[in-house]
Formats: C-alpha cells, sequence, structure tokens
C-alpha cells in the first residue's frame, strides 16, 4: 500500500463544539467554508431539498452582490469572503432524516469553495467541485463511528497480458471516529476477491490515496468489470454499506509482441503511410490509444508558436481504409505550445508536453509558466469549442519549462524531461479539474536533479522517454550528451523543496535524491532524439544518422543492429503488432518499418504460441498458455550451458514459476511440443 497525504484539510475544524440544544427531533448543523483563491466570488444558500437558488433559503452567506444569475458569469465583483479562508456557519437547528442542500454560487465559474458538513459535532459531508452553480445534497443524520468510504478508483482501464496492474484508489473517513486501519478488497468479473489491509491513521474526515503492495498480474485477455470495496474498518465491519463499493471496466489487451530480431537479418522495408497531404506538419512524436478497438494511431505536430501545435488521428493506420482527422485545440496557442511529446494514459485520457519557456509568450523574460497539458481522447471533448476560453484541456502543471519529451506510467502520471533545468520530474495530476477549468492544485511533483541531460540548443530535436512498465526503469535520451540513462522511478527519498518554482500551489512538490540512476549506452550516438522499450529490447532513434538501433538489455544494452529510415527521425513507437512507427520531422512523414519480406514473418508468429512474464524477472515468472496445451505436458528450465536447472509441469503453472534460486543470466525455457523461449534473470 502507497498512501499519500490526505487531501482534505480539517484542520480547523472543532474537536468538540458546545451547541445550543436543539428540540426534540432536530440537529445541530454546522456548515464549514474553504473558500479558494478567489473568496469574493463565493456566495451559498442553505435550502431544504429541491428548493433551489433563492427558493425560501435558511441561510445565505459569502458576497451579498452576488445572486443565483450571476453564476459562471465571469464576474469578481468585491466584497464577501476572504481568499484562502475557514468559515464556520452556524449552528442551524435542522429536522433528523430531512434532507437539505448547500447551493454553492462562483461568480467566475471556474472554481468552487468546499463545504464541510458537521453534525452534533461530528463529520456527516465534504463538497467541492468546479462550475458556476452546484447543488450538494445531505441528509441530518448522526454519523455511525466506524464508516470509510471508497471515493475514487484510480486502477488501469486499458492493461496488457503480464504487465503489473496496480489496484488504487480514495477513500475518506466518513465515521465519526478515527481510523488506524482499514481493508480493500477487489474482484475481476465476480471471481475470488483478494483483499489488503491499509495501515493509516484517519481522523473522522480525513481523505487518504491508496495503492495495494501486490499487483494484480493479468494472464489472459479479457473484458471485464473491476470491483474494489471496503471491506473492513479497525478489524471490524464497516457500519455502513452504502457507500463502500466502486467498479468500473477493465480491458486486458493481448502483450506487444518483440519481433525485434526478425528485423536484423535483412533491412527493413519503410513505408510511408502519411506525409503534408494528410496534414503532417513537423510531427515530434506518436502513439496508438489503448483502447485497441478504436485502432488509432495520434501524431502529435509541432506546428509554429502563434498558432500552437495539432493533432492527427489516423483511424486503421496503413490500412488501405485508413482516414485520418486534423485537430488544433482552440486553446493550444498555450495548452499545446511547440509540443515535443505525447503520451496516452491507460485510463482514457492523454498528456503532451510543450517546448516553450513560457506558453504566455513571453520566451525567456518572465515566468517559465509551462509544463505538460492532461486532455480526454474522448472525441466529444478533445479539440471542441463549448468549454470556454482554456479550451478542452483537463489540467495543466508549470514547472518544467521546454520539455523535451513524456513517458506515461499509471493513470495521470507521466514522467518529463525538463530541458530548461536538465533534469527528470514526475508529474502526478491525480483528480483533473474538467475541461476548460483552471484549477491544479491537486498534483504531485517530483524533481530528479540528478539525473543530468542537455537539450538540443536548437530547441527543435526532442530529448524523449519512455517507462518500461514490467521493471519501472524510466529510460531517458540525452540528447547533448549523446547518451541513454535509465532511473529507478521507485528509488530517491525527499530532499525538501527544489530550488525551481513552484509557481503555484500544489499538494506536493518535492526534491528527489539519493535515487538509482545510470548510463546505459555512452557511445554510438549523433543526435539520439526517441526511445522505446518492447520485451527485452531498447530502440532509440538518431535525428542525424536517420537510423533506429535496436539493443539488447538483457546483454548489456548491447547493439544488435541499426535501421535506416531517414535522417529527420524523431518520435519511435512500437504497434500492438509489434512493428516499428516513427515520425520524421524534417520530412513531415509518418513512417511504418517492416521486417524485411524475406524473414518469414508469418511462420514465426504461428510458432508463438506462449509467452511468459515479466521477462527479464527477478523472482516469479507467469505463463499465458493456450488452452491446448495437456496439464501434463513438461516445462524445462536450461541454463546457458545447456544443463537442467528446474523442471515442473504446465498444471504447475497456474500460480507461476518461482525462478528466485536462480542466478542471473540468460536461461532457455522449453515447453514439450511447444518449443522454446529465452528467459531473462536479472536483479
Amino acid at each position: 500500500m502507497k498512501a499519500t497525504l490526505p487531501f482534505l484539510l480539517l484542520a480547523a475544524l472543532p474537536c468538540s463544539t458546545a451547541f445550543a440544544q436543539c428540540p426534540v427531533g432536530e440537529l445541530e448543523v454546522t456548515i464549514v467554508v474553504n473558500t479558494d483563491d478567489y473568496g469574493n466570488e463565493t456566495m451559498w444558500q442553505l435550502v431544504e431539498s429541491g428548493n433551489g437558488c433563492d427558493g425560501s433559503p435558511i441561510f445565505t452567506a459569502g458576497n451579498p452582490a452576488i445572486n443565483c444569475a450571476d453564476a459562471g458569469g465571469q464576474t469578481s465583483p468585491p466584497g464577501g469572503y476572504a481568499s484562502n479562508t475557514t468559515f464556520n456557519e452556524g449552528p442551524f437547528c435542522l429536522t433528523e432524516g430531512a434532507q437539505y442542500d448547500i447551493i454553492s454560487v462562483d461568480a467566475w465559474g471556474d472554481g468552487q469553495a468546499s463545504y464541510t458538513v458537521l453534525i452534533e459535532g461530528g463529520y456527516a459531508g465534504y463538497f467541492e467541485g468546479l462550475g458556476g452553480l452546484l447543488v450538494h445534497p445531505f441528509t441530518v443524520a448522526t454519523p455511525v463511528d466506524r464508516d470509510m468510504s471508497l471515493t475514487r478508483t484510480t486502477t488501469s482501464i486499458y492493461c496488457e497480458v503480464g504487465l503489473p496492474v496496480i489496484i488504487a484508489g480514495a477513500a475518506q473517513n466518513v465515521g465519526g471516529q478515527p481510523v488506524t486501519s482499514f481493508d480493500v478488497a477487489y474482484s475481476i468479473d465476480g471471481a475470488p476477491e483478494v483483499t489488503a489491509t491499509i495501515n493509516e491513521a484517519l481522523d473522522p474526515g480525513d481523505q487518504v490515496t491508496f495503492e495495494l503492495e501486490t499487483p494484480w498480474i493479468p494472464t489472459d485477455e479479457l473484458t471485464g468489470i473491476l470491483t474494489i470495496r471496503i471491506a473492513g474498518v479497525n478489524g471490524d465491519s464497516d457500519e455502513n454499506a452504502t457507500n463502500d463499493e466502486r467498479t468500473s471496466p477493465v480491458v486486458v489487451n493481448a502483450a506487444v509482441p518483440d519481433i525485434m530480431d526478425s528485423y536484423l537479418s535483412e533491412p527493413p522495408t519503410v513505408v510511408n503511410v502519411a506525409n503534408g497531404d494528410q496534414d503532417i506538419l513537423v510531427p515530434r512524436d506518436l502513439d496508438f490509444h489503448p483502447d485497441r478497438t478504436r485502432n488509432e494511431l495520434w501524431v502529435i505536430n509541432k506546428d509554429v508558436f502563434n498558432t500552437g501545435g495539432s493533432t492527427v488521428r489516423f483511424f486503421n493506420p496503413g490500412e488501405a481504409d485508413m482516414t485520418f482527422l486534423y485537430q488544433r485545440d482552440p486553446a493550444a496557442r498555450h495548452f499545446l505550445s511547440l509540443p515535443t511529446g505525447i503520451a496516452m494514459a491507460d485510463n482514457g485520457n492523454f498528456s503532451t508536453c510543450p517546448g516553450v519557456y513560457d506558453a504566455n509568450g513571453n520566451q525567456g523574460t518572465s515566468t517559465p509558466f509551462t509544463g505538460p497539458t492532461l486532455w480526454s481522447a474522448d472525441p466529444d471533448i478533445y479539440a471542441q469549442n463549448q468549454f470556454g476560453p482554456l479550451g478542452s484541456h483537463l489540467d495543466m502543471l508549470h514547472v518544467t519549462p521546454r520539455s523535451q519529451g513524456i513517458a506515461h506510467e499509471r493513470w495521470n502520471k507521466f514522467w518529463i524531461v525538463d530541458g530548461t533545468n536538465q533534469d527528470v520530474v514526475m508529474h502526478d495530476f491525480r483528480a483533473d479539474h474538467g475541461p476548460g477549468n483552471d484549477f491544479h492544485g491537486d498534483a504531485i511533483i517530483h524533481r530528479y536533479p540528478e539525473v543530468s541531460i542537455t537539450r538540443d540548443p536548437n530547441d527543435h530535436i526532442v530529448s524523449h522517454c519512455v517507462v518500461d512498465k514490467h521493471t519501472g526503469w524510466l529510460y531517458v535520451v540525452d540528447h547533448g550528451g549523446q547518451r541513454v540513462l535509465r532511473l529507478d522511478t521507485r528509488s530517491g527519498t525527499p530532499d525538501g523543496a527544489p530550488s525551481f518554482g513552484p509557481f503555484e500551489g500544489y499538494v506536493e512538490y518535492l526534491k528527489m535524491t539519493n535515487a538509482t540512476w545510470e548510463v546505459v549506452i555512452s557511445g554510438g550516438l549523433q543526435e539520439p532524439a526517441g526511445i522505446e522499450v518492447v520485451g527485452t529490447h531498447l530502440l532509440v532513434s538518431d535525428h542525424a544518422t536517420g537510423e533506429i538501433i535496436i539493443y539488447d538489455m538483457a546483454n548489456d544494452f548491447s547493439e544488435e543492429g541499426r535501421l535506416q529510415v531517414g535522417a529527420g527521425v524523431m518520435g519511435i513507437k512500437v504497434a500492438p503488432n509489434g512493428r516499428i512507427w516513427c515520425v520524421n520531422a524534417t520530412q513531415s512523414l509518418l513512417i511504418r518499418v517492416e521486417p524485411s519480406l524475406n524473414v518469414g514473418m508469418a511462420d514465426q508468429r504461428a510458432a508463438n504460441t506462449w509467452s511468459m512474464f515479466p521477462n527479464p524477472s527477478k523472482d516469479q515468472v507467469y505463463f499465458a498458455l493456450p488452452s491446448s496445451i495437456a496439464a501434463n505436458t513438461v516445462v524445462n528450465v536450461l541454463d546457458a550451458s545447456g544443463r537442467l536447472c528446474t523442471t515442473s509441469n504446465v498444471n504447475a503453472l497456474t500460480h507461476g514459476l518461482d525462478v528466485h534460486g536462480l542466478a542471473e543470466g540468460v536461461y532457455t525455457v522449453s515447453i514439450t511440443g511447444q518449443g522454446t523461449a529465452r528467459l531473462v534473470i536479472a536483479r
């Protein structure tokens, strides 16, 4: 389990409150109001449920210059509440069991104050949100002692066979007593539950994000439902089951095959799939949408500063019926300014990073207010024009000017190569603010200054990065150093505030030191730019030579071969079917790289009926096997000299194969009648 700091601050709430006695049948209710950066834009009312704004309000507070019709009008009249301040309103004697509404009006329409409801001095509810007018209903009832609410799930929607899936979400203590631990259980499509205990001290009202320590590793493709629930509180039952459970879709795709060896025996076939005729304009990066039923490839264009960057979506890319859609968000000049990278997320979002010093247009002369932007890949949201002057963006963070590349880790968590500070930075947007709004304060950002890169001084050639989700290593191109580095994303310790920024408030902005990192490629590169990981291979593009270089990660990153695709190559990506795709910024091309037609790929793919993961492995290997393999089929593991190290059978592989006793090195796994595969043990 990994828990972050509670993101609801209730320090101002009283531990005990002396109220005037309410009549029988009524309870004492206090509303605690926490204003945002613009407290003067708030007006709110307490009304009986269903009455609506100005419907016989029991109480009205905030700015008297604001009325119900002002919601979202982009006005900011003086007066009312102070900004970033807590106000206790009440107590009110309200009818027990009845429902009431807090109607909150924000005159500008981009954010809202938050409201905490106390009943008889105990926590009973918390409300926040975005928009001009919001209605927050609550029921007047004394809270039970033990009550944890599962408020959000952040488990990956799109997964791959063999890739660890972190079961994650957020929960809140909505009971009347402190919590010291709670249990979380999850199940996929009604399978037996897996339960874990989270030890966390939570006062009433505290919220916490959690990640279960043991990931789920899917072994088969599926489309189903993930169910997560609160299974217990403080070693006992949860006294209110109505808020315990949430469900979310889960799609497990087939693992991307590692067919890089097939590229090495003969020169590849290079296919120009699209060019300027399909609106490709100085492309710098590309990525495939993780919902493979959509069969979409996204290309991001640098374009020019005055308009901002753009995207081109290719449907059925490279096929005879391929179509494309060019899009530029209405606010691209700020949120997509000379973009250098794009990374699809596992939840239907994606993020881009801008290559400018200041997205407001003051290059090198003002606050460097720029960094990655979070977007929705929903076609009804992205680049649509109904969300106001800030376009369709979901979120933006502002501590990485001249970003050089971006890589997705999980959910809304991304890694950025910072070209100005010449380091790498983890950005976790966490909960986004919704299309066209502007609250950025939910983020957690960690800066790793020990990892040093040098950007292209002409701010054109990128320095991309990629996360190997099997191992947690972040691989980073150092363009100026003509090398490739890697950082263990699970390493590092907090070491105070970074010296750069921040330029707005975040939940957490920390410098991380003592991280594990190393140089893995130090020679043979002239202008390294793009980077990709597939299986046991690392791919790097060289903008100057026009090559994609293939390295064997299992053999000390030895160079295996070079594919000539044309000078100007930048971003590279391996498709779900294992083929290499790339973009050429000099010639404005989208390119697919195929193994030579003489290699016999069809025969090779037919022989590959099973797979194992993770590979490389440390201690446990899991298998994806066709149902046609008999349960007593023999499985052997042999070392490099052919000596038998361990033997098993298919039936015993249900829970994986224990290899923790094997020394580091390369092994051959043989399944009788099903062929062999290479297994790497690395620790």
